[in-house]
């Protein structure tokens, strides 16, 4: 009977020196309340941080839609929608899908084209006429109906470098392997990012892509400001962003986990 009440009390003592923090660091979060954007911060090209023109993005039926019906022209008016804090070692997965039509004006390399963007810099560090983000970009596309392969869960890199398969990267896009999703389907992604180490692209469960060693540098990238510009540093965190490129789209179950120890 004392042996049993030690043996008690032993693991009464190791439960409760646990680490609590081991349990709540792989835990999932909701980055999108379902309600409104409280959290998150637009940045609309040709317009100051914060001003959501057209009210491009918006809630409706637990989902941020992405719509033009308010635009007229798109006069190169391309979006993004950040959450409102940096993340540098995380687990983001989403849903999207494509609807509708392009805006009429959008270049015709946007249609069916989104993405989310990471490592971002903070958009009230953008001017008003700076067209991209400096940041990485796991890229959506959805398939044209012609039968042609057109893979999503690409990499694009607006202001910024990568390394893939040991080499630095010299092109702005590097297409994954996943399937091509015609229709207007939702198709599930996840990016695992490891700080300025492992890049991991996930399309429908299935690993499409890895890469690493994210550096500011390369083009695409007009109207920033200067003293931002330090080609060759590391990108090590930032802000998580969706795009508007001119193509209604919706996104669902946007959730992060924090994988920084």
């Amino acid at each position: 009977m004392i042996k049993l009440t030690i043996l008690l009390a032993i693991s009464l003592i190791m439960v409760a020196c646990s680490n609590p923090k081991e349990t709540t660091e792989n835990e999932w979060t909701s980055l999108f309340n379902g309600h409104d954007l409280e959290d998150w911060i637009v940045k609309v090209h040709h317009h100051d941080a914060g001003v959501n023109f057209g009210n491009t993005f918006r809630v409706e039926e637990d989902m941020i839609k992405v719509r033009y019906d308010q635009y007229g022209d798109f006069n190169d008016q391309f979006s993004h929608l950040y959450f409102k804090q940096p993340f540098s070692h995380f687990h983001l997965k989403l849903e999207y899908r494509f609807v509708g039509e392009l805006q009429k004006g959008a270049p015709e390399y946007t249609l069916l084209n989104s993405g989310v963007m990471f490592h971002s810099q903070d958009p009230r560090s953008m001017p008003k006429e700076q067209n991209w983000p400096i940041s990485v970009e796991m890229q959506f596309l959805g398939g044209l109906g012609d039968g042609k392969p057109r893979p999503t869960g690409n990499m694009c890199s607006p202001g910024t470098d990568i390394v893939y398969e040991g080499k630095l990267y010299d092109s702005h896009c590097l297409s994954s392997t996943s399937k091509t999703y015609d229709g207007e389907q939702w198709v599930r992604a996840e990016l695992i990012v490891l700080g300025d180490s492992l890049i991991t692209h996930i399309i429908n469960g299935d690993t499409v892509l890895r890469y690493s060693k994210p550096t500011m540098g390369g083009g695409v990238v007009q109207g920033y400001d200067s003293a931002l510009w330090m080609p060759g540093k590391p990108l090590m965190e930032g802000f998580i962003a969706l795009q508007s490129e001119g193509q209604p789209i919706d996104f669902r179950n946007v959730e992060i986990r924090n994988l920084k120890k």
